[in-house]
């Protein structure tokens, strides 16, 4: 029945089903159109053959046969495949495989697509998505185009992290950062800290919208001022010298890789973390440094939030009818971390907020 080669063609399913090879690839290609003209007996007859014979050339045949692909696609907009298991996109992708293998399903990773200046977008790669049942999205930088356009398709996808697109509810996985930086920041008032401040990426992307709003709630909570300072682009260095020109005894630091290269400049200025500045970490270090620190901060549920990117996207693939709203956007709370270097200000600190760090 196979043919030379050992594998069954649509040759050989036209020949056991009775019809054309024709016939065969309106079925298998033509969607719900196509289907409709070779009418339901006809199909029944063809997906026996492909039974039968074990065609599964492409996708579309194992769709018909099994309902679905059962193949659930990866696309990231940063290169994330770990180099180490310290890489801090691998719990992600470990979530997203361990759920993948329970729900029985295979994943499929799309790299092809346009890149520019080392980011990839969908762009016209939309096509090749359709290969699988539906997709995971990953990455910091998104784009707001590319969300658009696959909110105007009828293809299930789930983001890791929140998303928020003008052109309607985007369905992802986040990790609650506003209730994680509040209690942060909280906790260091709470040590006695009179003006705690900020420092970081100001940019409006979701990630650093919500820390920020975070630290606001957490402030305005306290009755004390809060004070924003822009580390983007600055080596440690200079983010301590901006600490020290506001007078601050205790910072929060995102994104998180900045804090340890404030705390080695402070060291090497003979000043002690915590003794001198408390600094905590509203996040992950993403760069997998060797770092063994014990940082207070938080820890981002970055395994569980893979996880439960799969399981949201499966939903919407099994579901009858759309999710609404509400049902597409999920929060997992962050893990809060006490650590070691953070503690109440020194006794010696101006009252008045002008004995910060030098």
């Amino acid at each position: 029945m196979p043919g030379a080669n050992g594998r069954a063609t649509q040759a050989d399913v036209a020949r056991v089903a009775g019809v054309s090879q024709a016939t065969v690839s309106l079925i298998l290609n033509g969607g719900d159109t196509g289907r409709r003209r070779a009418g339901e007996q006809t199909r029944r007859r063809v997906l026996d053959a492909i039974r039968m014979t074990g065609y599964v050339a492409n996708p579309a045949a194992q769709r018909l046969a099994g309902g679905r692909t059962r193949i659930i696609g990866v696309f990231t907009y940063e290169p994330v495949f770990p180099r180490d298991s310290r890489d801090f996109y691998h719990p992600f992708l470990v979530g997203v495989e361990a759920q993948t293998e329970e729900l029985g399903c295979d994943l499929l990773f799309f790299t092809s697509t346009p890149s520019r200046e080392g980011r990839r977008l969908l762009g016209g790669g939309f096509r090749r998505l359709g290969i699988a049942d539906g997709c995971v999205l990953l990455g910091r930088h998104d784009d707001k185009r590319d969300l658009a356009d696959l909110l105007s398709r009828d293809f299930p996808f789930a983001f890791i992290g929140r998303r928020e697109s003008d052109a309607g509810t985007v369905p992802y996985v986040g990790a609650d950062y506003v209730t994680a930086t509040r209690e942060v920041v909280e906790r260091l008032f709470a040590l006695g800290h009179e003006r705690v401040g900020f420092v970081g990426d100001l940019r409006r992307d979701e990630p650093s919208v919500d820390r920020a709003q975070g630290y606001h709630q957490a402030v305005r909570a306290a009755g004390s001022r809060p004070v924003v300072l822009n580390g983007t682009g600055l080596t440690g260095g200079e983010a301590l010298d901006l600490i020290g020109e506001t007078g601050l005894t205790a910072a929060v630091v995102w994104p998180s890789g900045l804090a340890p290269d404030i705390r080695a400049a402070a060291l090497a200025r003979g000043k002690s973390v915590p003794g001198d500045l408390s600094l905590a970490q509203l996040g992950d270090v993403e760069d997998g440094s060797p770092d063994d620190i014990d940082w207070t901060g938080f820890r981002i549920p970055r395994e569980q939030m893979g996880a439960a990117a799969v399981r949201l996207l499966f939903e919407q693939l099994v579901s009858p009818t759309l999710l609404p709203a509400d049902a597409l956007r999920r929060s997992l709370p962050c893990t809060i971390v006490p650590g070691a270097t953070t503690g109440a200000p020194a006794r010696t600190r101006s009252r008045s907020g002008g004995g910060g760090v030098r």
